[in-house]
């Protein structure tokens, strides 16, 4: 398709990255990934509880992002949005990184009877876990692991290749079958979401449970996944791209949807440790017990504040949703407060005393995090930065804030 607009805005170069950068970032990622793969290996050799319980972090903290950007490609299909267009292909290489999760699911599912309190002997003569063992099973944990990444594998693939092949023709038809995968997807991500969440996190705690503990682990990864795509966009822009496509009114409701997200994170926190306050029950109420003893008792002030007072003061103000820097700076300070909540939740299980931070904490999120983005820049080699082909992307470009 060929628009004025869209040549004044977009010229080849500025949307196709140079062989020498992208080449540049993939030898710098793939050196972080060996790095932090070696120390990885050194680190299960000499400890294995801590590499066990520090990978799952680090797994949840990468996956959660990647769940982030699958619901929100759906969410732009389903709502026929305009303004995101342009930021929407790299929502969708992010999300292109989540079949990268099957093969690194495997060192959880050898770390079960390491990690998991149901897996143990012991269980068999606990009455409150042998109620639950018909779900809470090593080989359920493992079938339902496989099964739920599979699910969003083959969504998250399919949404991409729709909106590469629509690059070529432009045709509608690629918009009404994204559409028609995103209705079911949504309700299918939400409820195998949850469901992993339950069995990678909250299951270790097995006495313990929480019907708002989906929205909870959803709600950091959204935030999460928001502060990681405002980050790309601007790593892009200071090198030199889609500083037109992506302007201060798409920076505008990128800052909104950080500011919104960090808003829900906090009323979803709360909601759950209220009910669970004001019911008052001991199976209910231990979960939170284990995490206010020692240090770990400041985890929870440090998440009040940092997750949420200090950037819904600073985020609130239409002035810093437009600017770079401000939004630059949450990102990455947003990205910091999801890991230690995550680390918070899971931790404790391990370190009942206290924070006791590790470097396999490090090694495995270095690990991790660069795979992730070895796979997700590889979807960015000699490929259009935005989705070319979308009727709607004249409207896009000439999209303002009221």
């Amino acid at each position: 398709m060929a628009h004025t607009h869209q040549d004044s805005a977009l010229s080849r170069d500025s949307y196709i990255l140079k062989p020498e950068l992208w080449q540049r970032v993939r030898n710098t990622l793939a050196f972080a990934a060996l790095v932090g793969w070696i120390a990885l290996g050194a680190g299960f050799a000499l400890n294995r509880d801590q590499f066990h319980f520090s990978y799952l972090v680090a797994f949840a903290f990468c996956i959660s992002i990647t769940l982030g950007a699958l619901f929100y490609v759906q969410v732009q299909h389903l709502t026929g949005s305009a303004w995101s267009v342009t930021v929407r292909r790299l929502m969708e290489t992010l999300m292109r990184t989540i079949p990268a999760g099957l093969i690194l699911f495997i060192p959880i599912a050898f770390g079960i009877h390491t990690v998991y309190e149901w897996s143990h002997a012991s269980a068999a003569s606990d009455p409150i876990l042998q109620q639950k063992a018909a779900f809470l099973n090593s080989t359920g944990f493992i079938v339902r692991g496989f099964i739920v990444l599979a699910l969003w594998s083959i969504w998250a693939v399919r949404l991409y290749s729709l909106s590469r092949k629509q690059d070529a023709s432009g045709s509608l038809e690629f918009t009404r079958s994204s559409e028609k995968w995103s209705a079911p997807g949504v309700l299918i991500l939400f409820l195998s979401a949850s469901l992993a969440s339950f069995d990678w996190i909250m299951s270790l705690d097995p006495h313990w449970w929480s019907t708002m503990f989906g929205v909870y682990f959803l709600a950091g990864g959204a935030v999460a996944f928001m502060a990681v795509l405002i980050a790309v966009c601007l790593g892009l822009r200071s090198a030199g791209y889609l500083s037109d496509a992506i302007n201060e009114e798409h920076y505008h409701d990128l800052g909104k949807w950080l500011f919104a997200l960090t808003v829900f994170w906090a009323y979803v926190t709360f909601s759950q440790y209220m009910l669970i306050w004001y019911g008052n029950l001991p199976e209910e109420g231990i979960w939170y017990h284990r995490r206010m003893v020692g240090s770990w008792s400041g985890f929870m002030p440090l998440m009040i504040i940092g997750h949420f007072i200090i950037p819904f003061v600073t985020l609130m103000p239409r002035s810093s949703k437009r600017n770079l820097k401000m939004l630059g700076f949450f990102s990455g300070w947003m990205l910091v407060m999801h890991y230690l909540d995550l680390y918070w939740q899971v931790m404790p299980v391990l370190h009942k005393t206290g924070v006791a931070f590790h470097w396999i904490d490090l090694a495995a999120l270095v690990a991790l995090v660069s795979t992730f983005g070895l796979v997700f820049w590889s979807g960015l080699r000699e490929r259009p930065l935005v989705p070319v082909g979308d009727p709607r992307l004249e409207q896009c470009l000439g999209f303002h804030n009221a």
